[in-house]
């Protein structure tokens, strides 16, 4: 019996003026344990003339992960943050009750060849956390948990797993981890997994039940305790999931939340432009 449940394929989707592979929410399955949108984007080589610009714009009901492979970003928010995203950092960013923030090319980057190149992933808050306070944390690559076994190379990007805690401060039962193998081999960790759980291919290819799965997918377990896989030369892989929450948890634009109501009342707060404000910048995303 098939423990892959679902195979969704990355779509793409415009974000303006960036062309990015939406992978969650789907059809299908809306979410994964708390995981409610994942986006992949790039690789892209932008031009001089070319920056990534995406003003100011508002969130409520959940912690926003940015996870760079490639490039820089500059985040800015409501909350007073100002903090320069590269490869292998941790941006966590707790909406809450609503945050306001801007992602854009730094200053220096501008004017000149550039790549860009990660993941922007939201996750769901748990219904007592929905109306927080807002907040921001930015983990350095270097505090990220990694190691090695057999070969095979894990960092642990959010959550718990394989006995090992990520500083990152996330709001319910979680895991997101990195998987890297410059040689084939097999893994079983599904003692390590818990709840629902998910597996993107970033790069090379992976071997489960007979097939071969290949870049730009997710494969969702049946069951996350029955986890294991053939894992390709040179592939890169993420494992993601968690407990789901009790609730159903309804989306619109950038709002998460498991009460219509207070999505309604974010639109009508954003249209007239009552969430807290970036200082320094006036320019907002319209909603949609």
């Amino acid at each position: 019996m098939s423990n892959i449940q679902l195979i969704i394929e990355e779509r793409e989707r415009s974000i303006g003026s960036f062309m990015v592979g939406r992978l969650l929410p789907f059809r299908k399955k809306r979410m994964v344990g708390p995981f409610s949108f994942i986006d992949h984007m790039g690789p892209v080589s932008l031009s001089e003339s070319e920056n990534f610009d995406v003003p100011p714009h508002p969130h409520i009901g959940l912690s926003t992960l940015t996870f760079l492979f490639e490039g820089s970003i500059m985040h800015r928010d409501s909350v007073g943050s100002n903090v320069e995203i590269k490869p292998g950092a941790v941006n966590w960013m707790t909406a809450g009750k609503g945050v306001v923030h801007s992602e854009r090319t730094p200053e220096y980057l501008r004017g000149k060849v550039k790549s860009l190149h990660g993941l922007q992933i939201w996750v769901a808050l748990p219904k007592d956390k929905e109306n927080i306070e807002p907040s921001f944390v930015h983990v350095a690559s270097e505090d990220i948990p990694h190691w090695e076994d057999e070969g095979v190379q894990f960092k642990l990007i959010a959550g718990e797993a394989f006995g090992r805690k990520s500083p990152v401060p996330v709001y319910s039962p979680l895991y997101m981890v990195e998987i890297k193998s410059t040689e084939g081999s097999v893994l079983d960790i599904g003692d390590e997994l818990f709840g629902e759980s998910g597996l993107y291919i970033l790069e090379g290819e992976i071997k489960a039940e007979g097939s071969t799965f290949g870049p730009r997918q997710i494969l969702i377990a049946e069951n996350a305790k029955l986890c294991s896989f053939e894992i390709g030369a040179n592939t890169t892989i993420y494992l993601f999931g968690g407990d789901p929450f009790p609730e159903e948890r309804y989306i619109y634009w950038n709002f998460v939340h498991s009460d219509k109501e207070v999505i309604e009342q974010a639109k009508a707060q954003w249209k007239e432009q009552k969430f807290p404000n970036i200082e320094g910048e006036s320019d907002f995303v319209p909603l949609p």
